[in-house]
């Protein structure tokens, strides 16, 4: 064999043993494609994953909107009051808009005298819950209004429907719930309420309204919290109980409906967090199927005990010597009431009533409230360590929540309690809170009403009332003896002490007009 021919035989060796190691090489490390006749080795399924489905809103939409109304407003005001509505901060979403542009308010510039008169017109929603013309809003949509009209059946741009006249049925300032009537001669649509009981932290919130006059707005969010308490007013301070949604409350949408994903109401939206993003807060429907009774009747009527009660935290626990953190506990009663003749005394802590546990303030406020007057209630309570049972008999809560003596003649009744305001007794936690001056004598201001004599008057929270037409006031029992004397009609006047941020106050004399 010729040396070439063994060159050639080594060249064609050495790549049949490149081919053979390749294919050897790529078979173990699974380079090569499996092809269809192939059998593909068995692998592991990947772990289960819960699919999550997001619903459409649509149904919803279409099956309530109809029943959502727009509630227009219209009242009488000074412009002096409008001025305090437009630029004082008000935790009520209320909405004052321009008749000729409902997006834009008037400057300092263009307002009129402060005695000047003037028709405002203001905006909410509200819904209708059956289908012979009633309606739920928020008091603070129709309070003062000498007319009210609804607009219903309105498309998405606002055309079309009916804007037909509205009776104020019943309200109730103090849940801020106020129902409605229309008359249309016929069936209208309506939505059914729900049990807000049952809704928990993280359920879908729909939220429906018109907000800014955009008409049948809806905005999606979930339950953010329960039971939220926001110190709204003094009215209202003692029965909130909000439900808090992250839905898109604006302003105009107060006393539209918050619903769960079946299109029930379990809400009436009430109010926004200033400054804040995706903080909305809701009436729980519950609250006004337990008064709608009442608001039929046109008012509404509470029990009341006449005492003054906080939550028992781990501190008072302790300090009282009680077996656990809960209850409410005696913080003052009212001479008279039906708790002082019952027994009752400061330091007390109410575990039970009628047998029923109390865990907080709340459940005990809701207990009593909703019994009608005259009721007899069992009040368990531990005073010194020990347990008692008292018994008491609920009278009427008066309407701003203060104490109205029993003796006292009817005639001279609302000259007090049309001023506008509530006091108390100037206590050392009070001289704290307010920064007041030691040395400092009267009743102090907690409470004041916009549209009042107090409020004309510029009276605020934090203010100490001294005198009383020149005649010295060092407590509530005397403040009230020298305001009864005010006849109706009649211009008086308080000697006011404003504290100041270094802790000493300005003195000045303040004139009302007795209601």
């Amino acid at each position: 064999m010729s040396q070439s021919t063994q060159r050639i035989l080594s060249t064609i060796a050495i790549v049949i043993a490149s081919v053979a190691f390749g294919i050897l090489i790529s078979a173990d490390l699974r380079l090569m494609r499996i092809s269809n006749a192939q059998t593909a080795a068995p692998q592991t399924a990947p772990a289960s994953v819960p699919s999550v489905t997001i619903p459409s809103f649509a149904d919803v939409a279409a099956r309530v909107t109809p029943a959502v109304v727009s509630v227009r407003s219209t009242e009488i005001v000074r412009m002096s009051e409008q001025r305090r509505r437009n630029f004082g901060i008000d935790p009520f979403e209320f909405f004052f808009p321009d008749p000729q542009d409902p997006h834009r308010r008037r400057s300092p510039q263009q307002q009129q005298p402060e005695d000047d008169e003037r028709r405002q017109t203001s905006g909410g929603s509200g819904f209708l819950i059956s289908a012979d013309g009633y309606i739920l809003t928020n008091n603070h949509v129709i309070e003062g209004a000498a007319k009210v009209e609804v607009h219903y059946g309105a498309d998405d741009d606002g055309l079309g429907g009916r804007i037909v006249p509205a009776t104020i049925v019943g309200r109730d300032p103090a849940t801020d719930l106020a129902l409605l009537k229309v008359e249309v001669g016929q069936p209208l649509p309506f939505i059914r309420m729900g049990d807000s009981d049952r809704i928990r932290k993280g359920d879908w919130a729909i939220a429906i309204g018109h907000p800014f006059n955009f008409e049948n707005t809806l905005t999606v969010g979930v339950i953010s919290a329960r039971g939220r308490a926001l110190g709204v007013s003094a009215e209202t301070r003692s029965f909130e109980n909000f439900i808090q949604t992250d839905a898109a409350i604006n302003f105009g949408n107060s006393g539209g409906p918050l619903l769960n994903i079946q299109g029930e109401v379990v809400g009436i939206n009430t109010a926004i967090r200033a400054n804040a993003q995706g903080m909305g807060f809701a009436t729980p429907i519950n609250t006004a199927k337990t008064l709608l009774p009442q608001l039929r009747q046109g008012k509404v009527v509470r029990g009341y005990l006449g005492m003054n009660i906080q939550d028992v935290t781990h501190e008072h626990k302790e300090a009282f010597d009680l077996p656990e953190a809960r209850g409410a506990l005696v913080i003052s009663v009212e001479p008279g009431k039906p708790a002082d003749k019952a027994g009752l005394r400061n330091g007390d802590v109410v575990i039970e009533i009628d047998g029923k546990p109390v865990r907080n303030n709340r459940e005990l406020i809701d207990y009593i409230s909703y019994q009608p007057v005259g009721s007899q209630v069992k009040i368990t309570v531990i005073r010194n360590g020990k347990r008692e049972t008292l018994t008491a008999r609920t009278a009427e809560r008066p309407l701003d929540g203060s104490p109205v003596a029993e003796d006292e003649p009817a005639v001279i009744e609302p000259v007090r309690e049309k001023l506008g305001m509530t006091v108390q007794e100037l206590t050392p936690e009070l001289r704290q809170t307010y920064r007041l001056p030691s040395g400092l004598q009267g009743v102090v201001v907690t409470g004041v009403r916009n549209v009042s004599p107090a409020g004309e008057a510029n009276i605020t929270a934090g203010d100490v009332i001294s005198e009383v037409q020149g005649r010295p006031v060092t407590n509530l029992q005397e403040f009230r003896a020298e305001i009864d004397k005010i006849r109706s009609g009649q211009r008086f006047r308080l000697y006011v002490t404003t504290p100041t941020r270094t802790g000493t106050g300005i003195a000045s004399y303040r004139i009302l007009q007795a209601p």
